[in-house]
This record gives C-alpha cells, sequence and structure tokens, in this order.
C-alpha cells in the first residue's frame, strides 16, 4: 500500500501561484504514476494531471496546459505541482493519488488517494 500526503494549499489572488506537494511513503516501489485532481464545491472532481516515476512522462488537463507543471523528487518520493496565473476558477480542494498505471489513474479510479488540500483564489 502507498500512503499519499497532500500539503502546500491555501489562499492566494488571481494571477498567483502556489506551490502543491504530494508525500508518498509505503510500498512506493509498486507505484508508477502519480496525479492531481481537484474537486470544487458542487462540482464533479476532474483530472489536473499526472507524472510518471520513470521516465517523468506527464499529461495535463487541457484548462491547466501552460499554466500547471507538474515535477518529481524520486530520492525524496515527493511530486510538486506549480500552479501558476491561478484563476477564481480553480478554487477547489485538491488531491494526489497513484496506481501502477496511467488508464486508471486519469479515469480516476486510482488505488491510493491523499487526503486533499484546498486552494483558494481571490478575484
Amino acid at each position: 500500500q502507498v500512503q499519499l500526503v497532500a500539503s502546500g494549499g491555501g489562499l492566494v489572488q488571481a494571477g498567483g501561484s502556489l506551490r502543491l506537494s504530494c508525500a508518498a511513503s509505503g510500498r512506493t516501489f509498486r507505484s508508477y504514476v502519480i496525479g492531481w485532481f481537484r474537486q470544487a464545491p458542487g462540482k464533479w472532481r476532474e483530472f489536473v494531471g499526472y507524472i510518471s516515476w520513470v521516465g517523468g512522462g506527464r499529461d495535463y488537463a487541457d484548462f491547466v496546459k501552460c499554466r500547471f507543471t507538474i515535477s518529481r523528487d524520486n530520492a525524496k518520493n515527493m511530486v510538486y505541482p506549480q500552479m501558476n496565473s491561478l484563476e477564481p476558477e480553480d478554487t477547489a480542494v485538491y488531491y494526489c493519488a497513484e496506481d501502477v498505471a496511467v488508464g486508471p489513474l486519469v479515469a480516476g479510479k486510482g488505488r491510493s488517494w491523499g487526503q486533499g488540500t484546498q486552494v483558494t483564489v481571490s478575484s
């Protein structure tokens, strides 16, 4: 089992930046990909982006491309989404999740999930 802890959320003004973190522990050698999702009040959870532990392959939802960049530190088992040019529409609870394959993760069916961290963007 892999345990995930998300952190780094907070309040930021529109146009500002935040860097979230996801710390992985446990059987991380069995994990292949870490992804981020978000859920705004009254909305469904949606995929934000992912990065693979091996090779660093990544992809993003269209609404965050060119604004968000996900990086990883394999030695520390950490994943960091750098979020720039934040908009009020980015306000949500952000979750990290992991899986052994990209498909299930992107579909929102990751094996393990972090507890979420709140991001609030004021206008």
